[in-house]
């Protein structure tokens, strides 16, 4: 989906010339969202097999994005609009001559649409994880939204909102509003409501009506009740970021309507650049340009697709190399556990085996009970062929030969390609593998698997693993538990609570636990597998004390494997395993445990890990996610911990970390992420995540996570205050965990090339900063930020470089030469804690500082970025810029606000009053005192 990075091993120019000569139809197959001729091929809309059917849901969807597309035009300023869109329809729905999908699934989609909502009711919003400027991950409308038309008045016309998260999804960029800081004092010391353009305008309203500002605002809060609501007829043309739903927004913020003083996402993940400059910097519109003429584009097209049967075929490598290291017992023991346990109910299922030919094993097979399992378990491979040749295609083939029986075609159909060899001829069946709408997820065992192996999963939209040649590995076992159906219904896919694998000495043990929680415990599996002829003494306990033992697991000797499944659900607590090695030398013990949901409507703690690109050069990291999440609520302080393996080196744990800095762009999102960089060899790499939850309160976030678009409390509409329906609540219901919970989840491979094979000096600089933030205290500026490592977010930097600026164009364009803070003691702490620092402004209040041609300085702020360096002067890249706002010298004339003017008048008009009453009542007193004192002279003048 991120259509910038890199995409594994680069494929022969045999193969790039071939798919030259096909043609862009097939190019783009397995792509993703492509941009041709300045219109988006292939977006797909994927609607949650939860969501019941409705007749008007379909016709919403097209009526939003036909109006985004022409919305979008105008606003990039005829650089882009949607052509073809294709919106998968669930196979819950009954069909209705839809087409067959080919390689679309839920968990491709760009966009999803569930019944599911989160405290923010209804509020679409955009799964972004990767920082500015880079690609999301979904956009997500609930069926009330795309269902109901008085939404409208809350969030905008459809379109516009689609546009609003589209420019989250595809440029990344960030919201231009602020819930949590709705105003701030301005460089001119105003207090200034958060928007963006600042041309927006609106009034304070109190509990009884408008209000000025100093009623709302007390002590830099907003007093309960205050709100600002914004006029419905605006001139303003910008921002769509901000406010999409005002009918004058037609724009994207530029350099010349930017708010860069506004504390919202946009200014901090994107140190303080407008939407338009980052839209603009990105690949689709440095690769092209506006259409010509002045015709509206063409209106988008619209293909419904739906699954049909669900078919997976096994194409497994008997070749002489699977006889090395396990290989083929280790394929034996996964192949069964997925047959027995993990495929689902009522999927056609086929296996197919290759040497330097392909053979079919068993033809396709609908399961319906554990028979039909078992029968399939039976065809599995039992020897490996004297050949060391391998064609991958031939198997292929058989693969898709059996399918195409079934249906005529080979579309929707999926294949698990398992293979320990070196194919030479594999590009050979590309374009083949292209052309036939079927997924392929790779199995690379040990490090002599063809280079390109994984381009069949990457031209496919399948997933890619890696089985080193370990006994102990469990990741054969990881990788097949991975593979679901895609249809993005959790209530029907296996969640795997365990995985674990070590070697035992003879007449030792190996035990430990495993949490079954609240939301899972249906259709509960134990497996047990082991080396040698006979299975270990296996002693099970459940959380009540009951004991299970190798007699009540079903054995299968010839594959090694024990298996218990619970019948009905599984009591949730801890459950305590031993196995005891009663061999008389050491071998590997592995356990999994999978489980399902437990109840229908409470969706299971989930956990979904992934690298950021398929491949990486050195010294180039790697960055690790973990999505941790209940439904679409994010979990927070869970122990989440990456397991990194070679084929040679020992494995690498890493702790990952949902703390807003390093490799993690947004806290507390329940995106847990870290960079990877200790490479030993080059080669694939195989990812594996555990996620601990200590028993507590759930710690679900309160909110969804996300960049959602901006809830409308009301608008003033010619004078009269038009207030919209309250947003909806959606509660949300604190569990009791007295057990917490752990899930296992493979995070597939990645492939690193240009490790030196010799040591190397140190190449790896300190992380950027992301999160630095400036506070001005009376003549003080405070900084806070998340320290950097040595080596990226690792370690201990050596010191800190701080440079500040009145000029964000300096700062931002000629950092070195901004003026430097003295920091020689401030000393760097350990990567992840928290750094404050404080330094004078004295001298930035006192004198001018040099202003880049045509930029004026008009305002009272310093912009400050930072840092780091290591011991061996490696720099860092430059910060997010932070900005303060100084007080005003006594030398220059305060600005008020438009309130400040008007309180002012009636104070200075009251003033005058007064003045004028004083000099009444003293004249008058004048004038009395001498009329009498001319009426005693008259008095005496008589006597």
């Amino acid at each position: 989906m991120t259509h910038g990075d890199s995409a594994g091993p680069v494929c022969s120019l045999k193969f790039v010339t071939l798919l030259v000569v096909l043609g862009p139809e097939l190019l783009f197959l397995g792509a993703g969202v492509q941009l041709q001729e300045n219109g988006y091929n292939g977006l797909l809309v994927a609607i949650n097999p939860q969501v019941s059917e409705d007749q008007k849901l379909i016709p919403n969807i097209k009526e939003m994005i036909t109006e985004a597309s022409y919305y979008l035009f105008n606003a990039t300023k005829r650089r882009v609009f949607f052509r073809n869109i294709k919106i998968l329809i669930p196979a819950t729905w009954k069909a209705n001559n839809y087409s067959k999908v080919k390689q679309e699934s839920y968990e491709k989609a760009n966009v999803i649409v569930t019944d599911w909502y989160g405290a923010h009711g209804d509020d679409p919003y955009t799964l972004q994880y990767r920082g500015c400027g880079k690609e999301g991950k979904y956009i997500h409308f609930t069926l009330d939204f795309l269902l109901n038309d008085d939404l409208t008045a809350v969030y905008g016309s459809r379109g516009r909102v689609f546009v609003h998260e589209w420019a989250h999804l595809r440029w990344g960029v960030f919201d231009e509003y602020n819930n949590e800081k709705p105003f701030y004092v301005n460089g001119q010391n105003q207090i200034t409501v958060t928007r963006c353009s600042s041309d927006i305008t609106g009034i304070f309203l109190c509990e009884r009506g408008p209000c000025p500002q100093e009623n709302c605002i007390i002590s830099k809060i907003f007093k309960e009740g205050c709100m600002f609501i914004y006029n419905s007829t605006q001139n303003a043309t910008s921002s769509i970021m901000f406010m999409q739903s005002l009918s004058s927004v037609v724009e994207f913020c530029n350099a010349s309507t930017h708010n860069q003083e506004a504390p919202n996402l946009q200014n901090q993940m994107c140190s303080l650049r407008s939407t338009w400059d980052v839209i603009t910097d990105s690949d689709d519109f440095n690769n092209g340009f506006p259409m010509k003429g002045t015709e509206p584009p063409p209106p988008p097209t619209f293909s419904l697709i739906q699954a049909g049967d669900k078919v997976v075929c096994l194409v497994l490598d008997v070749s002489s190399k699977m006889a090395k290291a396990d290989r083929l017992l280790q394929l034996q023991q996964a192949a069964e556990f997925y047959l027995m346990q993990v495929v689902e109910i009522h999927t056609f299922v086929g296996i197919a085996s290759f040497n330097s030919k392909g053979t079919v094993r068993a033809q396709l097979h609908q399961i319906n009970n554990d028979d039909d399992r078992k029968l399939l378990v039976s065809y599995l491979p039992t020897t490996v062929s004297a050949e060391a040749e391998t064609s991958i295609c031939s198997g292929l083939k058989k693969g898709f030969e059996m399918v195409e029986k079934l249906n005529g075609k080979a579309f929707g159909s999926v294949m698990i390609l398992v293979t320990s060899g070196d194919d030479e001829h594999v590009t050979n069946c590309f374009l083949a593998v292209l052309s036939s709408g079927s997924t392929i997820h790779t199995i690379a065992l040990g490090s002599s698997a063809v280079k390109n192996l994984e381009e069949l999963s990457h031209l496919t939209g399948g997933l890619k693993f890696f089985v080193p040649d370990k006994s102990n590995s469990n990741n054969m076992l990881d990788a097949f538990s991975r593979i679901s159906s895609g249809t993005g219904d959790i209530f029907q896919q296996h969640i795997q609570l365990e995985s674990i694998g070590e070697y035992v000495k003879p007449h030792h043990q190996l035990k430990n636990t495993v949490t079954v929680d609240h939301s899972v415990g249906n259709d509960t599996t134990f497996l047990v597998t082991w080396q040698t002829s006979g299975p270990p003494e296996i002693v099970l306990f459940d959380p009540n004390g009951r004991k299970y033992y190798t007699d009540d697991f079903t054995t299968n000797l010839a594959f090694r494997t024990a298996r218990l499944w619970i019948p009905g659900t599984a009591k949730p607590g801890i459950w305590t395993y031993t196995l005891n090695n009663t061999h008389h030398s050491p071998q590997a013990l592995k356990v999994t445990v999978t489980s399902g949901a437990s109840r229908s409507a409470v969706p299971p703690a989930t956990v979904e890990a992934f690298v950021e690109r398929d491949s990486t050069h050195f010294p180039h990291p790697v960055t690790i996610y973990a999505i941790v999440r209940k439904g679409f609520y994010p979990i927070l302080n869970a122990t989440v911990t990456a397991t990194i393996e070679s084929e040679t080196a020992d494995p690498v744990t890493l702790k990952l970390f949902d703390d807003g800095a390093g490799a993690d762009v947004i806290k507390n999102d329940g995106i847990y992420s870290r960079y990877f960089f200790s490479f030993a060899v080059n080669g694939r790499y195989s990812l594996k995540v555990h996620v601990n939850h200590s028993p507590s309160i759930s710690a679900l976030a309160h909110s969804i996570p996300g960049s959602h678009a901006m809830y409308v409390p009301g608008y003033i509409t010619n004078g009269n205050i038009q207030m919209n329906a309250p947003r909806k609540s959606v509660g949300r219901r604190e569990e009791e965990q007295k057990w917490g919970f752990s899930r296992i989840s493979s995070g597939g491979s990645f492939f690193v090339l240009g490790v030196p094979a010799d040591p190397h000096p140190d190449v790896f600089p300190p992380c950027k900063i992301i999160d630095l933030e400036a506070v001005k205290s009376e003549e003080e500026v405070t900084l806070s930020w998340t320290a950097p490592g040595e080596d990226f977010d690792q370690g201990q930097a050596n010191s800190y470089e701080i440079r500040v600026s009145k000029s964000l164009q300096n700062i931002q364009d000629d950092f070195n030469n901004a003026i430097l803070v003295n920091t020689s003691k401030l000393n760097p702490q350990q990567a992840g804690t928290k750094e404050i620092f404080t330094f004078s402004s004295e001298l930035f209040t006192n004198g001018l500082e040099h202003q880049p041609d045509g930029e004026t300085q008009k305002s009272h702020r310093i912009y400050v970025a930072i840092r780091a360096v290591d011991r061996n002067s490696l720099k860092s890249a430059v910060s997010n810029v932070a900005q303060a706002s100084l007080l005003i010298p006594l030398n220059s004339a305060p600005v008020f606000a438009r309130d400040d003017f008007m309180l002012k008048g009636v104070l200075t008009a009251m003033g005058f009053i007064g003045i004028i009453c004083l000099i009444i009542v003293v004249t008058h007193c004048v004038l009395n005192r001498k009329k009498r004192a001319d009426k005693k002279e008259n008095e005496t003048k008589l006597l």
